[in-house]
């Protein structure tokens, strides 16, 4: 809807027919995430090409990246959408992450928990998203560790050892293809069952942290030679120190509040970057929150949308899924506020009201 309202046509490939954006664009391609084929459908006659989930095949990256500007391109991609790569990644290139292990067998995962403290959680390396595809392990005992390794499907996965954590953020940066680079302020999220509930701007971080923060985020998507959006998502432990913990080339869930709170939405921003026009002012205008809605609000009886929208403020964003089921988001909540407080409190009270 950002590309539309500057004047762009869209094309969209998804596994469904009506899929939520099919709704609002010139033309649908029908295709799975690895189906090459409708991939080169997708890239003919673009412009530019551009994703909206990681989770994409490497014939398809490399059939449309022959065709059309494919950003971000398809080396990020490769390395962000296997966890396996991606940690290692950081850490080799001097990012700060906490302890982990690689683990690609059930013994060198004993090994890896022993190592890590045996407070560990475990993920998945490649397609866990939203709580899916992690599991933690509270100690060494062989029939935990096990049930973890056979859970997840004995494939590939990532160690990392529980930190002590104050809060969790988030920062967004855009990079376009002429090098430009812009940081948005930090938001601060707050997970229940390892899915993000609510995201709030400003982060209520202090500047020093904050500094660092936004300059992390713009080190690593230069390093990494994004052209479009990275999200990085990062932990802040309770002796201050501060780790990435996963990386997001995309719009981020985290960052949907700065439609209504900054002066660029990350949406409007990926398109820029897309495009290799000027990034937009990421100033914060107002403190602005969300709150996911999840499948659950639909469970037993239809949510009182009216009851929620008369909370000031807060404004109403469904996703046209079709089915509602536990975990899934179908939609959010958001709002602004004088205070990054009072931001947050419309939003957790609208979603009372539901």
């Amino acid at each position: 809807m950002a590309a539309r309202t500057m004047g762009y046509r869209v094309r969209v490939m998804d596994p469904e027919a009506a899929c939520p954006a099919s709704f609002v664009v010139d033309e649908t391609i029908v295709g799975a995430w690895d189906d090459a084929a409708a991939a080169e459908r997708l890239a003919t006659g673009a412009d530019a090409v551009t994703l909206e989930i990681e989770q994409i095949g490497v014939d398809a990256l490399a059939r449309v990246a022959a065709i059309a500007p494919l950003r971000p391109g398809e080396e990020p991609i490769r390395i962000i959408q296997d966890k396996t790569l991606q940690k290692p990644w950081l850490a080799e290139n001097g990012f700060p992450v906490g302890p982990f292990r690689v683990v690609r067998s059930e013994a060198e995962l004993r090994e890896a928990v022993a190592a890590l403290g045996r407070r560990v959680f475990l993920k998945i390396g490649r397609g866990g998203y939203d709580g899916r595809g992690q599991v933690r392990i509270q100690s060494a005992d062989e029939q935990e560790i096990r049930a973890a390794w056979n859970a997840l499907g004995g494939r590939p996965c990532v160690a990392e050892q529980a930190l002590e954590l104050d809060i969790e953020i988030s920062v967004m940066a855009a990079r376009n293809p002429a090098g430009e680079v812009r940081s948005f302020p930090a938001a601060r999220n707050h997970h229940e069952n390892q899915i993000l509930a609510w995201s709030v701007l400003p982060a209520g971080i202090s500047p020093e942290l904050e500094a660092r923060a936004e300059e992390l985020a713009a080190d690593i998507i230069a390093k990494l030679g994004i052209e479009g959006l990275l999200c990085a998502e990062m932990f802040v432990t309770r002796q201050g120190e501060l780790f990435v913990n996963e990386l997001a080339p995309r719009p981020h869930n985290s960052y949907h509040q700065s439609e209504r709170g900054c002066v660029t939405s990350q949406f409007e921003q990926a398109v820029r970057a897309a495009l290799n026009l000027p990034l937009g002012d990421t100033s914060l205008i107002a403190p602005c929150a969300i709150v996911n809605l999840l499948g659950d609000v639909w469970m037993g009886h239809e949510p009182d949308f009216a009851a929620a929208l008369a909370v000031p403020g807060v404004r109403l964003h469904l996703y046209e899924k079709h089915t509602a089921r536990p975990g899934r988001k179908m939609g959010h909540l958001s709002s602004v506020g004088a205070t990054a407080e009072e931001a947050l409190e419309r939003v957790l009270e609208a979603k009372k009201r539901l």
